[in-house]
């Protein structure tokens, strides 16, 4: 018999190796994964569910998982390359570009073809658990790093025609939360304008599966694994909805600051072709840690991504095993919960 090593799904060409331990460490595995369902999704002719801008509102709907990629996933060419640079982007950033989770190439050519970050969330979280199944939400926690991809997305979107979509507003310092919060209205609003603007040229930018348990207790519900892909006029349109626009305000929240983050990388790349994303994060900080953007308990998410497959995810438990291959769960280190519940769901594998 052949011997079967330990892989995930459709993940052939990847700068990991799954046949190490190290591949199945709990940030490896939380963004290797979700590729892996992307690709188990595209296999079974299932979309993803896609949260995006059409007829100029925030819109629910379907995308195949080819449109996400831009590449099919079983294409020979296909690579998977994780915590890697999205290269397309250098040119609107002064020093180096961050890494995202993961980047889509062409294998031949090492062409960057799309790059997603990923946020694995569980379903329901602590804020909606106790809630009737259709009020779960799933909390969604994002990083600075993703403000500085999402504003280079929409830049290489609208092109030349970003000078004259994004509005010229004037702050006499912007690290002054008081001169901000005389402008913060037509800030948020620019932002949504700008989301708007985007729905003919948008693409898919953040990949949030979620893993659905039985109330707020360890065990996978029978239908459990779902995609949800943001595109990146739909995530600004949600910075702009979660942020205030009252001048009245007596501080900045992470929602309302990230939109002015946003603003900013945007106005930055408008006036000078490039923004320095370490100094608008670091400058623009309000009296307020830079470890995270924002979060959004599942409270919050949960009216942006209702539809019939958050109360009812489209992949059974008992299809685990056919993503995760090779005993690659036996490798796993149970030190985060959807590890752990799979560490120790020895059945689901048999």
């Amino acid at each position: 018999m052949k011997n079967i090593q330990p892989s995930l799904f459709g993940l052939k060409k990847t700068n990991r190796d799954f046949t190490q331990t190290e591949a199945w460490g709990k940030n490896q595995f939380n963004s290797s994964f979700p590729a892996a369902l992307c690709c188990f999704l595209e296999s079974k002719n299932i979309q993803a569910n896609y949260l995006a801008i059409s007829k100029k509102k925030f819109t629910p709907s379907l995308i195949s998982i080819k449109n996400v990629f831009k590449i099919s996933s079983d294409d020979k060419d296909t690579y998977f390359a994780f915590e890697s640079q999205h290269t397309p982007y250098q040119k609107f950033v002064v020093g180096s570009l961050p890494r995202t989770d993961i980047v889509i190439q062409r294998e031949s050519t090492g062409r960057c073809l799309s790059g997603f970050e990923v946020k694995l969330t569980a379903l329901p979280d602590n804020t909606t658990c106790d809630l009737d199944e259709k009020s779960y939400g799933s909390e969604i926690v994002v990083r600075p790093d993703t403000i500085v991809y999402l504003a280079c997305s929409i830049a290489a979107c609208l092109s030349d025609s970003l000078g004259d979509l994004l509005p010229s507003i004037k702050v006499k310092d912007w690290s002054d939360a008081k001169f901000i919060l005389e402008q913060i209205g037509p800030i948020v609003d620019a932002v949504e304008s700008i989301s708007i603007a985007l729905e003919t040229n948008q693409h898919a930018f953040l990949l949030q599966p979620i893993w659905k348990t039985i109330g707020k207790s360890p065990v996978l519900a029978e239908n459990c694994l779902d995609m949800f892909v943001w595109s990146n006029a739909g995530f600004s349109s949600f910075i702009s909805s979660i942020a205030s626009r009252s001048a009245d305000s007596t501080g900045i929240t992470r929602q309302t600051r990230t939109a002015i983050w946003l603003y900013k990388m945007l106005s930055d790349i408008k006036e000078n072709k490039k923004f320095n994303h370490e100094r608008i994060i670091d400058m623009l900080s309000y009296n307020t840690k830079n470890d995270k953007a924002f979060a959004s308990a599942g409270n919050v998410t949960n009216k942006y991504m209702a539809c019939p497959r958050l109360i009812k995810p489209i992949i059974k438990k008992t299809e685990i095993k056919d993503i995760i291959l090779g005993g690659g769960q036996n490798l796993l280190s149970p030190e985060r919960r959807f590890d752990a519940i799979l560490f120790n769901s020895p059945g689901l594998f048999s």
